[in-house]
């Protein structure tokens, strides 16, 4: 069995504190783009949320047992899902038009509160169980008022189970309700329901606070990451225009306060942060059939489309019919004004493909009744969706292109160089096929393939040069470990459309020996291998074709990424020797305490590069699983990703050289 210590390497977005921990991020609303809305402040609706309205499904045990099933996991993942879980009801209730302010605290004693001025919590006394209702909503699974169509039109959350299993899954949980002038408080503890307590008078002060100490003996982790949880609260903040949200660390007095009048086209413009945009962005926002649909896009001259979907706040990673109404109609609308304006040439016809290309967009549906598939929410399911999707995008955009011609042309005009670049890579593709036909097996000659058949087996290094390939071959194990040396820096792919991809030879390599394609051709069955190890110099250069590959697999094998498949490979930068003893470490710090375990006496080795290395040493420090450390690339959060990369590699260069100085003292391996 093989003993390998993998690492998550996760893909994050770092941003300045400075920015974030005394300014609101806001902007003027986007009046002149909204159509008519029947908004109601929370001062003139009437609280009409009782305990009559709590409808009850079923006990708790079930969720300390099997707690992956209802919050996904119990990593730091499923941590924080406790967190979203107590904000997504805030979030329901500003949806509802009663709350405008969210308050988030990590507390420096391991719990999170959360806070609204929402309606709170009913309070009153449940007509069939005869407890407090708010006793009910904590301790029953399928109890709240989600249920009930009459207190919430659409909700998020976990199928209405949300705030009951944080309370599982909690040492200890607070719960403080102002309601009608009067402030209530219950204690939970494991769970179970303390006394019911009316505290007195609170005032105008009206909402519910929530304060939860995660179980130790659930979870893997209770260190909650101030950055990741901000992440998701301004994610919320923009598709809920006008509601405030803070958040607060106590240990280390971050602050972040996200405000977004402009709502989702406020989002567009900061995933567009550090790229040249065409245009200002297009905004529109049309009912139909109960269905609430907010649509914000704007191009840019990349060539990476980057489109998110949400449905009642959810992030629906994998789309669904929302998506497939939007990119349908959107290809539609685009062909139609080409055709109509006399833009296109010789037939010509977009695919969905050239119509996305350069595209940001963010597609916000609300909906009474959402089908999921799968309880991790991830995909849309409900059929009637798509058609009314397609044709309320079909109408909003229609009019907006025919109404303001300029960037009408500028954008079809550049679906039109997609259409071409695409003709271009296909002819390309023919070409390698064509002679992959004539070369026999089709595999490329530099590679040196492993014997074994079976995919889940099989591995894969990306070796930088000769040198180091060289000593790759002869050290591997030929049974299960194949070896491709690519021939320096290979295309970065963020500034170059599909065709010259397929016109980079050592691209072309790694696609054809990974056996899957890219795109709208990508097949994760056909996959050869089922660990794919990105092995480079354990230096600057090394760490730039490092990139350069991942920003590859995340534009154009992205599914290879989310199947697990990517790994960094993490060769030593030295060797401490003492007599017979010697150590292999990565960094100055595991040197210093190398040295100081081996004696003072211990020479020092430092490997410029892996073709230094000769086999025995390659195998011994990077190769044996027995022995090795890889790092697993992980995408935790698409968005996050699709900045960090847009920074780094990107055509902007004073964002990338800003990032650079707040973030130089962090390299400790820097050649000069």
């Amino acid at each position: 069995m093989e003993n390998e210590e993998t690492q998550q390497n996760q893909l994050t977005e770092t941003e300045s504190n400075s920015e974030d921990q005394s300014n609101t991020e806001a902007s003027p609303s986007n009046e002149d783009n909204k159509s008519e809305e029947t908004n109601t402040t929370s001062e003139n609706k009437p609280d009409n949320y009782k305990a009559d309205q709590i409808t009850v499904l079923g006990g708790l045990d079930a969720v300390r047992k099997r707690p992956g099933m209802y919050i996904g996991s119990t990593s730091i993942k499923g941590l924080h899902h406790c967190v979203y879980e107590v904000v997504d009801n805030s979030i329901d209730e500003a949806m509802a038009g009663y709350c405008k302010k969210i308050e988030i605290i990590i507390h420096s004693d391991g719990s999170v509160s959360v806070k609204d001025d929402g309606r709170g919590i009913p309070v009153d006394i449940h007509p069939k169980l005869q407890v407090p209702a708010l006793t009910v909503v904590m301790t029953k699974l399928h109890a709240g008022g989600k249920f009930d169509k009459g207190s919430y039109k659409v909700s998020g959350g976990l199928h209405g189970v949300g705030i009951s299993v944080v309370n599982a899954l909690s040492d200890r949980l607070i719960a403080t309700v102002c309601k009608g002038g009067k402030k209530y408080q219950q204690e939970f503890l494991k769970g179970a329901a303390q006394e019911f307590k009316e505290l007195g008078e609170c005032g105008n002060e009206q909402g519910t606070t929530i304060r939860f100490y995660p179980m130790g003996d659930i979870f893997e982790t209770l260190d909650f990451q101030f950055d990741t949880i901000s992440a998701r609260l301004r994610e919320l903040a923009f598709l809920n225009r006008g509601i405030e949200i803070t958040i607060t660390q106590e240990k280390t007095g971050k602050l972040n306060k996200f405000h977004y009048d402009g709502g989702i086209t406020q989002f567009v413009e900061f995933l567009n942060k550090n790229k040249n945009a065409i245009h200002n962005p297009i905004y529109f926002e049309k009912e139909k059939e109960g269905l609430h649909l907010e649509i914000a896009m704007q191009y840019t001259d990349s060539y990476n489309e980057n489109v998110f979907s949400f449905v009642n706040n959810i992030n629906t990673i994998e789309g669904g019919t929302h998506l497939i109404g939007f990119k349908t109609a959107l290809t539609k609308t685009l062909n139609k004004y080409g055709e109509k304006n006399k833009i296109f040439k010789n037939n010509e016809k977009l695919t969905s493909d050239d119509a996305r290309e350069g595209i940001t967009s963010v597609i916000s549906v609300k909906i009474a009744e959402p089908q999921f598939e799968g309880q991790t929410k991830a995909k849309l399911g409900n059929s009637e969706v798509k058609g009314i999707v397609e044709s309320l995008v079909n109408s909003g955009l229609g009019l907006f292109l025919e109404e303001n011609p300029k960037i009408a042309k500028l954008i079809v005009s550049k679906a039109s160089q997609a259409a071409k670049a695409r003709e271009a890579a296909r002819r390309a593709r023919e070409l390698t096929r064509r002679k992959s036909i004539m070369g026999g097996s089709g595999l490329p000659g530099k590679l040196a393939d492993c014997q074994e058949k079976d995919p889940s087996k099989c591995e894969i290094y990306i070796v930088e040069g000769d040198s180091a390939g060289g000593s790759a071959k002869q050290g591997r194990d030929r049974v299960t470990q194949a070896i491709l040396p690519l021939r320096g820096k290979i295309l970065n792919v963020e500034k170059a459309r599909i065709n010259r991809v397929y016109e980079n030879n050592e691209i072309l390599a790694l696609i054809t020996a990974i056996g899957c394609s890219v795109g709208d051709e990508f097949n994760l069955e056909k996959a050869r291998y089922h660990k794919v190890i990105i092995m480079t110099d354990a230096d600057v250069d090394g760490a730039h074709i490092s990139t350069l590959l991942l920003t590859f697999f995340f534009r154009y094998m992205r599914e290879l990424v989310d199947a697990g498949y990517v790994y960094v490979a993490q060769p030593p930068l030295f060797k401490v020797t003492k007599g017979k003893k010697s150590s292999y470490v990565q960094n100055e710090e595991d040197k210093e305490a190398a040295i100081k375990e081996l004696g003072e006496g211990a020479s020092v080795q430092r490997f410029k590069g892996l073709g230094e290395m000769n086999a025995d040493q390659l195998w011994e420090t990077t190769m044996d699983p027995a022995t090795r450390v890889l790092k697993q690339i992980t995408i935790e959060d698409a968005i996050k990703a699709e900045k960090m990369f847009t920074l780094l590699m990107g055509d902007e260069v004073e964002p990338r050289r800003k990032f650079i100085e707040e973030n130089a003292k962090e390299v400790v391996n820097l050649d000069i």
